[in-house]
């Protein structure tokens, strides 16, 4: 059963949910500049938290209702769209004199990304977000159920959109993304399907625990 919480109040789960999913948001890019090697499967590191992001919006949806978990979606543009601003701004600015030229180098290889990148960032965040929510939610039935099906499927579909997008924005007409593309997909599929259902579980029961001591 889901419950749309009111205005005055904030349930203590989703406080805590909305938290940690800004966190989420800012910290994905940043651990895609590392390529991870899972067994045969290579895969961008920031995988991890846009996992961690479906699984938070999936529990807020099966918790407060979709509607809510829409809305922890949009919210998370703003902290996505300013941390990008806030790392163009300091890239901006002028290092201090005795700041190691190597360390400089670093942060600006870390940290610098093209326009074309940041857009796809966000069209790839929103639409994946959006649709995992809106799939999670459609496949429900009176009474609930069949969570682990839920949020398995909404994430794997999600997870391919987001890979297509993003992908195909950063980088087609620059080099071949066929191969890449495939193998991006084919890791967040099993990372999807192996992670996703258990950290749902996880945070739900997380969720109604929390809100059991308000």
């Amino acid at each position: 059963m889901t419950t749309e919480p009111s205005a005055s109040a904030i349930p203590r789960s989703l406080f805590a949910f909305s938290i940690f999913y800004g966190g989420m948001v800012c910290i994905a890019g940043v651990l895609a500049n590392k390529q991870v090697a899972l067994g045969p499967l290579g895969v961008e590191a920031g995988i991890f938290a846009f996992l961690m992001l479906v699984a938070t919006s999936s529990a807020v949806a099966e918790l407060f209702g979709r509607p809510t978990a829409n809305r922890l979606v949009l919210i998370g543009f703003a902290p996505l769209i300013f941390s990008m601003f806030l790392a163009w701004l300091v890239l901006q600015l002028p290092p201090a004199h005795d700041m190691p030229a190597d360390r400089l180098a670093a942060f600006e290889l870390i940290m610098g990304a093209t326009p074309r990148i940041w857009a796809a960032g966000i069209v790839a965040y929103g639409t994946s977000q959006f649709l995992n929510v809106t799939i999670f939610s459609m496949l429900k039935r009176p009474g609930g159920g069949l969570l682990w099906l839920r949020a398995a499927t909404a994430s794997i579909l999600s997870q391919i959109v987001d890979t297509f997008l993003f992908i195909t924005i950063s980088f087609y007409g620059l080099f071949p993304i066929g191969n890449l593309l495939l193998g991006q997909m084919l890791a967040k599929v099993v990372l999807s399907a192996v992670l996703v259902t258990p950290l749902v579980y996880a945070f739900v029961a997380l969720g109604r625990k929390l809100d059991a001591r308000a």
